[in-house]
């Protein structure tokens, strides 16, 4: 029995459906954001507990993954999930406009919405990923995951300039018309990618299935989520996500006050920053996908060693901030270019090394594992805000002191970094572990399955 592995062409629409999963999630966590904060005068923490609540949702992530797993498809959850994320992100931008004049009723709806767009992220994505394990042969899967992720990064930049233009100026009525015109146009782009598409895909080397079909398929949700957490190296990668995705997203919210309070930036200089940051993940991206070329795979290492070396670089990076926190002559701009490569580079090491081992750990049940890390990562996510702004409120009480307090929240985002890439090394194990970047030859992975 053989199963066809995806080829480029199939690895873009993938990427396109996850451009339209970004571009509906963006407008719903920073334009509706913007929205609440600004012409409705309401509390930030209003929508800072809906972006934290969607990330909540995402909990059911290994849920949503056995169903792909259990119908053997994932094209019904994938097209099902993007329907319920525009559903939800309508009705979130229909609950902004209802937050005018009732603003507790509004509030209520946004709480059901983002739980709608949680759902929806959970669904799609999740099943995306898993789909990308299955079919994605393992010399693709770091560049495949570089092109899937940089077409996401560029739905989101798409998405910002033209919702940007089309509510400017903001009135309900274009907000809607707009939000929900963002939503159809969505779908329909999904499902034109997802037509035929796990019919499709080059052919493959026929293997054994390493996991009885029938028993799988026998098994209710909490035997599959006992069996795969059961597995060494799952749950050794359920905690490298979490520990890295909260260093990761721990300075997001404190990179740009930072900047402001320490070094005097304005707020046009601070956005800048941010971008000059974006730019360095984008390098380190590309530098993933670039050190397996055919011109000089196997010289830069294995997937594994950008994984742990990313994580390292992040610290060192960051233990710079530390130092641009305690001294004023500090490069900050180059700093956080430097932090931003290695962010990049760890962030798709990790992505292709998340595709092998949903597919080492047994066939069928690559869903449940992906939905695993996506839960540990959702979960990550949501405290890294939080975390990253309390630590520095906490630090600000107890040092009294701006740049100190910095220096300490810094330090200790170095820290987890650190941990990460200690916690990365013990997932080097097995001959693939070990295999060099080379993405222009087949290889089989360990158990006689190819994922």
């Amino acid at each position: 029995m053989s199963t066809p592995m995806f080829g480029w062409f199939q690895i873009i629409r993938l990427g396109l459906i996850q451009a339209c999963l970004g571009a509906v999630v963006v407008v719903t966590t920073s334009t509706l954001n913007r929205i609440m904060v600004v012409e409705l005068a309401l509390p930030a923490l209003l929508p800072g507990f809906l972006v934290a609540w969607h990330y909540a949702v995402q909990m059911v992530r290994p849920r949503m993954g056995f169903g792909a797993d259990k119908g053997r498809r994932s094209t019904p959850w994938m097209m099902g999930g993007m329907l319920v994320l525009g559903t939800g992100g309508v009705m979130a931008a229909g609950a902004t406009v209802w937050m005018a004049s009732e603003p507790v009723w509004g509030a209520l709806l946004a709480w059901l919405s983002f739980s709608l767009i949680g759902l929806g992220v959970s669904a799609c994505g999740t099943s995306l990923l898993a789909l990308m394990a299955k079919r994605v042969p393992d010399e693709r899967r770091a560049p495949a995951a570089t092109t899937v992720w940089l077409m996401m990064i560029v739905g989101f930049a798409v998405t910002a300039g033209v919702v940007g233009k089309l509510i400017d100026p903001y009135s309900p009525q274009v907000l809607l018309q707009v939000s929900a015109g963002l939503s159809v146009v969505t779908a329909c782009i999904t499902a034109v990618c997802l037509w035929g598409l796990e019919k499709d895909g080059e052919p493959a080397v026929p293997v054994a299935p390493s996991v009885s079909t029938e028993r799988l398929q026998k098994q209710n949700f909490k035997e599959a989520f006992k069996e795969v957490w059961s597995e060494p190296a799952a749950r050794t990668f359920t905690v490298f996500v979490f520990m890295s995705m909260l260093a990761y997203s721990a300075q997001d919210l404190i990179l740009e006050p930072f900047a402001g309070a320490v070094h005097g930036f304005t707020p046009g200089q601070t956005t800048q920053l941010s971008g000059w940051h974006h730019m360095g993940v984008l390098i380190g991206m590309l530098a993933v996908a670039g050190a397996g070329s055919r011109w000089v795979a196997g010289r830069l290492g294995s997937v594994q060693n950008w994984m742990v070396g990313g994580c390292l670089v992040s610290a060192l990076a960051t233990v710079g901030l530390v130092s641009s926190a305690l001294s004023a002559d500090w490069p900050l701009k180059a700093n956080v270019v430097f932090l931003g490569v290695a962010n990049g580079a760890f962030s798709i090491a990790a992505i292709a090394t998340m595709m092998r081992l949903a597919g080492e750990g047994g066939a069928g049940r690559e869903g449940t594992r992906m939905g695993l890390w996506g839960a540990s990562q959702a979960a990550a996510f949501g405290l890294g805000g939080l975390l990253g702004t309390a630590a520095s409120d906490l630090a600000h009480a107890l040092l009294g002191e701006q740049r100190t307090a910095y220096a300490a929240v810094f330090g200790m985002q170095a820290l987890m970094f650190a941990v990460s890439a200690a916690v990365a090394v013990r997932l080097r194990t097995g001959p693939s572990a070990r295999q060099s970047l080379h993405f222009d030859s087949p290889v089989l992975l360990k158990g006689g399955s190819s994922s």
